[in-house]
């Protein structure tokens, strides 16, 4: 080989050890937005790929919200009804009504006051465990909240939300009910803001008021054509009344055809 090849090939070794070298180092000095791009798998010239989320068929999945009406329909819409539970947990009560909801192959919302929660992590981690959904009933019950500062409307609201999944292990509170039915508007958009879809009732059995387990029953069999979302209590004092209607109500319902439903949470 003459002195003409032998360099042409000592420059063609240089020049590719230089390319070597040049990207080992452009790979160790990557950094800010290209590199963020590249390790979150960018496309050509540092374009992110967004994989869009797709439904059955297919077509891409719709975002969800959570609106700021007041629920009252069912998630199966028909003659479905919505069996609600407030005002607890309570020790005494509560699994008596998780035992007669199992028996009958019913799931209900149970609208939790924030402290009792704090109070009987147990009884709530029992209500997920049983396939039950959680809603936020305040820190304390106040129904008269609707004539308080925006303020204190978001401290009963979010501070009940965290106490409520702290008890839970982290399960989400799904819904919100205002104590008493006293809700604003700034206390819906609160909850919706928080992924909690305000909930109200069609049959108000008044239980609380412990007028005898007859009435409570008669007021569900003449009241639920106002519609499918019926109010119990299972905390804030005696429930033995409402432990005997619920025996007889959910029974009553599954031989009207009846179906059982969680309220509706979000919309397309």
């Amino acid at each position: 080989m003459g002195f003409k090849g032998k360099y042409t090939v000592h420059i063609t070794m240089v020049a590719s050890a230089v390319a070597l070298s040049l990207t080992a180092w452009a790979a160790t000095m990557l950094t800010g937005p290209e590199a963020d791009a590249q390790a979150a798998g960018a496309g050509p010239g540092g374009r992110q790929e967004v994989r869009v989320p797709t439904g059955p068929q297919g077509q891409p999945e719709q975002p969800v919200r959570v609106p700021e009406s007041i629920a009252h329909a069912t998630e199966a819409g028909g003659t479905a009804v919505n069996i609600t539970i407030d005002d607890g947990p309570d020790p005494r009560w509560t699994p008596r009504m998780l035992t007669i909801l199992k028996d009958n192959g019913v799931k209900a919302v149970f609208c939790v006051v924030g402290p009792r929660a704090q109070e009987h992590p147990d009884l709530i981690k029992r209500i997920v465990a049983d396939g039950h959904r959680l809603c936020d009933h305040t820190v304390s019950h106040d129904t008269s909240m609707d004539k308080k500062p925006v303020a204190y409307q978001q401290r009963q609201i979010l501070d009940a939300q965290k106490m409520i999944e702290d008890a839970a292990g982290g399960t989400k509170v799904e819904y919100y009910r205002a104590p008493g039915g006293a809700f604003t508007p700034d206390s819906r958009r609160i909850a919706a803001a928080a992924g909690m879809r305000p909930l109200g009732w069609n049959v108000d059995t008044k239980d609380f008021e412990r007028p005898g387990t007859a009435s409570i029953v008669n007021t569900v069999k003449h009241e639920l054509s106002n519609g499918p979302t019926i109010l119990f209590h299972d905390g804030g004092g005696d429930r033995s009344q409402t432990v005997a209607a619920l025996e007889q109500v959910l029974p009553w319902l599954k031989e009207k055809g009846h179906a059982f439903s969680f309220p509706v949470r979000t919309t397309p």
